[in-house]
């Protein structure tokens, strides 16, 4: 028998079936085609706009017809006796918003696990409510609450024998009321999230751990945890890239753009804009942000190599 003679048809007939889709795949890959091409049309096309960042930009001359100067857009920002300052603020911000949002998330997490569906579904929806919330609105609301004269916190420190502080002219309080409206806003969304992984936990595990005795804080800890590690790593990788992005809206409108509070509220973003609104050159305001993609983007790519070194199934890619 000739073996040769009968492969043929068999690499024939593979040949043959690896073009094939399935049914399931083209259904899937329909349903994708928007977000491929949203993401291609607006992050993969405009990049050729960082060009920007090295040229003399000028309106009537184009991107392509103004002329180079290297890296002197960069010199503005870098030169500048607050480029520590608020570099430091950024990422000491977006480390600790990080931390105390992931634990609290989580704990509010497990707490919902804990409750019935239904309550489950009221509290859920009470807490995703302010991220719907601009920041502009959330001014507002601190204002009336840390207002020196008519505020209610300096009202309820009053009517406790205390003295009312000056909320908008003392650096030491707006760390912690920073971290306040950060956690305020984005605890319903961090929590649904890790929510989400916790439901989909193989419930047999924990029935297991029930007959073996183990108590709620002892399943949290064995059980859930170690099951959410994979989902904490890849939220923390994408935080980590987004490090050196804070969040304008927090730290221009909740300290109400104070000058006397830049040194701990100011961020890259709020000190560019400021810059930007005097100068108005829109090549600096591309540099930044190429500095601030670049630096993230090598942020990601350590971050991931460093977990893929310690665990690999826990990496993102």
């Amino acid at each position: 028998m000739n073996i040769a003679n009968e492969a043929v048809p068999e690499r024939k007939a593979a040949k043959k079936r690896a073009p094939r889709i399935r049914k399931g795949d083209r259904e899937l890959s329909l349903l994708a085609l928007p977000s491929v091409l949203y993401i291609f049309v607006f992050s993969y096309l405009t990049m050729f706009g960082v060009a920007i960042a090295f040229k003399n930009y000028r309106y009537d001359m184009g991107i392509l017809g103004s002329e180079w100067v290297g890296f002197a857009n960069f010199k503005f920002f870098f030169i500048s006796e607050k480029a520590f300052i608020v570099t430091r603020n950024t990422v000491l911000y977006s480390l600790w918003f990080w931390v105390v949002t992931t634990l609290c998330a989580l704990l509010v997490a497990i707490l919902l696990n804990e409750v019935s569906r239904r309550w489950s579904k009221y509290y859920q929806t009470v807490m995703f409510l302010p991220t719907f919330v601009s920041w502009v609105v959330v001014m507002f609301l601190t204002q009336m609450f840390l207002h020196h004269d008519f505020g209610f916190v300096n009202r309820a420190l009053q009517d406790l024998g205390l003295e009312r502080v000056r909320w908008y002219l003392e650096l030491s309080h707006w760390p912690a009321i920073l971290t306040l409206a950060h956690l305020w806003k984005s605890i319903g969304f961090s929590a649904l999230v890790y929510y989400a992984g916790i439901v989909a936990i193989d419930p047999s595990y924990y029935e297991a751990a029930r007959i073996d005795g183990a108590t709620r804080f002892q399943m949290a800890r064995k059980i859930t945890l170690p099951m959410l590690t994979p989902l904490i790593v890849i939220l923390m990788i994408m935080a980590i890239g987004s490090m050196f992005r804070g969040d304008f809206g927090l730290h221009f409108f909740v300290p109400n753009n104070s000058p006397l509070l830049f040194n701990v509220t100011d961020i890259i973003d709020t000190f560019v804009y400021r810059a930007l609104a005097v100068s108005g050159d829109v090549a600096m305001a591309a540099a930044v942000g190429l500095y601030q993609s670049v630096v993230g983007f090598v942020l990601v790519v350590a971050a991931n190599y460093t977990i893929r070194k310690i665990s690999e199934e826990n990496s993102l890619w």
